[in-house]
């Protein structure tokens, strides 16, 4: 067995190797999408947001398609997000225990499809549907199919997750996702932050929420405050917005 791979020259024939290209970008396919001065790109691996621009600015403090996503820049958290503490649950009367993807603090962390490769079931100039099916594994002996619809419109990117339990039996399942906005600035401590909302959940050092407690609406400056925190019962409008008066053109789940 070869202890090195190398890369390609070429692509092969099709009985040897064909399906492999000869520079594939660390984040896989690039799937782009495009509508008036709006451009969203779209990453085969974990079917993650890479790069959303309008009017020639940048939406996300995202990553160039030469480069491996670092953190959780643009990426969907399935099947939990957040952190499972020392990854032991219990499930069905049963316990279950997950690899620690965050070994410094002994988590797992952000669901099982972040790295994983998501197939286009359909795709055009303002759409793409990705789907990928989560197989039971250790620690999550379950099978989820996930579907991840991206559409570019007048209004800005809106994303739906959906997912539909494959099994006979009940299973766990949340999501979340990391979209990185920027304010176009080096740092964001001029920045003003609105948050309408009433709840958040305190957690402990290893990120773990400890309890809930009620919060007031917050509308400042950033400045020195480092937030690493969930935020809870949003305050919404009529039409179900949540923020400002009128919906800033990106990113929306």
């Amino acid at each position: 067995m070869s202890r090195h791979a190398r890369p390609q020259s070429s692509p092969g024939a099709a009985n040897d190797g064909s399906w492999r290209s000869a520079r594939t970008p660390p984040s896989g396919r690039q799937f782009t999408l495009r509508h008036g001065d709006q451009d969203v790109v779209i990453t085969e691996v974990g079917g993650g947001l890479r790069s959303y621009t309008a009017g020639g600015r940048p939406v996300l403090d995202g990553y160039g398609a030469d480069e491996m996503c670092t953190a959780g820049r643009g990426q969907t958290l399935i099947p939990w997000p957040n952190r499972v503490d020392g990854g032991r649950y219990r499930f069905g009367g049963e316990e279950h225990v997950l690899p620690l993807t965050e070994p410094e603090a002994g988590n797992a962390i952000h669901g099982l499809t972040r790295w994983a490769t998501w197939e286009p079931a359909d795709h055009d100039e303002q759409t793409l549907w990705l789907r990928h099916t989560l197989h039971a594994q250790p620690g999550y002996p379950f099978v989820l199919y996930c579907e991840l619809v991206y559409t570019l419109d007048d209004g800005g990117l809106r994303v739906r997750t959906s997912a539909t339990n494959g099994g006979t039996q009940p299973l766990p399942y949340a999501t979340g996702a990391h979209p990185y906005l920027t304010v176009g600035t080096p740092v964001i401590d001029l920045a003003r932050l609105q948050l309408p909302v009433r709840t958040r959940y305190r957690t402990d050092q290893r990120g773990i929420p400890t309890g809930r407690e009620p919060v007031e609406e917050f509308d400042g400056l950033i400045g020195d405050q480092r937030i690493d925190t969930a935020f809870t019962d949003l305050v919404r409008d009529a039409t179900g917005w949540s923020g400002s008066s009128s919906p800033p053109r990106t990113a929306r789940r």
